[in-house]
């Protein structure tokens, strides 16, 4: 079950809902099984420049904001390549979890992030973060491939995964938005 809680931390999972306005930054979560891996795509739509969404992403002690993200720190920093160390808790039917990981993010650009699992509770865990600025916005661009330590059948974590992950995305859209006009700060 820690699989469960380590995709919970990197990636932000958000609801979907029938009428637009509950959905207010179009959060789309799609899952697949893939041999015994799990294929994460998802994605959201806040009204922030470009300089901003980037800046919001690679805050990554700022994570801890999320709920269930109990530690997120920034273990080092050498170029373009940042560690960071964390540790998410979930209750799932009725009993804490505890994940921890070490993930290696490279940013590519003020667009690109891309991540990989060093060490920690799954056996596979790495995707990237894309930013695609229109007009007043940024679209968050989510793509993970993650492979639980787990005796449950990978399409049973998947239903479970899929359903969790949309309030997280969309709370990260939330915070996003929120956090803009001091994101905006570093912006030129």
């Amino acid at each position: 079950m820690k699989w469960l809680l380590f995709l919970t931390l990197a990636t932000p999972a958000f609801g979907g809902y029938a009428q637009e306005n509950l959905n207010p930054y179009d959060v789309q979560v799609n899952t697949r099984v893939i041999d015994s891996r799990i294929q994460i795509d998802a994605s959201y739509t806040v009204p922030i420049n470009i300089c901003s969404a980037f800046a919001f992403l690679t805050a990554y002690e700022s994570a801890k904001t999320i709920p269930g993200i109990l530690e997120s720190k920034v273990i080092s920093r050498v170029g373009n390549k940042v560690r960071v160390y964390r540790v998410i808790e979930e209750q799932i039917l009725f009993f804490p979890i505890e994940l921890k990981s070490t993930i290696e993010y490279t940013e590519a650009s003020n667009r690109l992030v891309t991540f990989e699992q060093i060490s920690g509770d799954t056996k596979l865990y790495r995707g990237s973060w894309r930013l695609t600025p229109d007009k007043n916005s940024t679209t968050f661009k989510y793509d993970a491939l993650v492979e639980p330590h787990s005796l449950i059948p990978s399409t049973v974590t998947e239903y479970f995964m899929k359903n969790g992950l949309r309030d997280r995305f969309e709370l990260m859209a939330q915070k996003a938005r929120e956090t803009r006009a001091s994101a905006a700060i570093g912006c030129k």
